[in-house]
């Protein structure tokens, strides 16, 4: 009987087998690395944009130093993500030198993907005192001809982007503008954001 010797190439053929191995696992996370960036630059939430368009005092009054008056904003809020944008927990904020005098929820919605959505807020403000009515510079830069007072207007939209319909991503943006308003006729004179 003719007995061949054990073959010596097994050894050789489990190292090229975890090579084999080695190579494939280093290919799939390259292939992940790069589907994952590709993923968070095509599909990255963005922040919606809040463009303010313009304030209006419906109704205006003033008596010994104190203001009432119901304010008006308008603005635009543009999704510019491909999913749409539901916003919740949103808010409209008017402060005077400090002090909080106005406050409205901003009720929940919905923006489709690419599309703008125009919003308004009304509201009455609480009767406060104001201090002694300098003329202020508006954003033109043209002094306006009558004392006037500033109120400060904070927009907070805040809510959830979904991507690709399983994921969902948390986004809030806030417009703060500065509005000068006539103490004399609760006109609005300018206003900075």
């Amino acid at each position: 009987m003719n007995h061949k010797p054990p073959n010596s190439s097994g050894g050789r053929g489990g190292r090229t087998n975890l090579a084999s191995c080695v190579v494939a696992t280093i290919f799939l996370i390259f292939v992940a690395i790069v589907i994952l960036i590709v993923f968070f630059t095509v599909f990255k939430p963005k922040e919606p944009k809040i463009s303010v368009n313009a304030f209006h005092l419906p109704s205006y009054s003033t008596s010994n130093g104190t203001v009432n008056f119901t304010f008006s904003q308008f603005v635009s809020v543009r999704n510019p993500n491909r999913d749409s944008f539901s916003h919740y927990d949103s808010s409209l904020q008017l402060t005077y030198s400090g002090s909080q005098v106005g406050f409205m929820f901003i009720p929940a919605g919905k923006i489709d993907g690419g599309r703008t959505q125009y919003m308004s807020a009304t509201f009455s403000v609480e009767s406060f005192r104001f201090a002694g009515a300098a003329p202020l510079a508006v954003s033109d830069g043209i002094r306006p001809p009558a004392p006037s007072m500033e109120i400060d207007s904070r927009m907070r939209v805040e809510g959830r982007v979904r991507i690709l319909h399983f994921f969902t991503h948390h986004v809030e943006t806030v417009a703060a503008c500065r509005v000068a308003i006539s103490v004399a006729d609760g006109s609005v004179l300018g206003f900075r954001c």
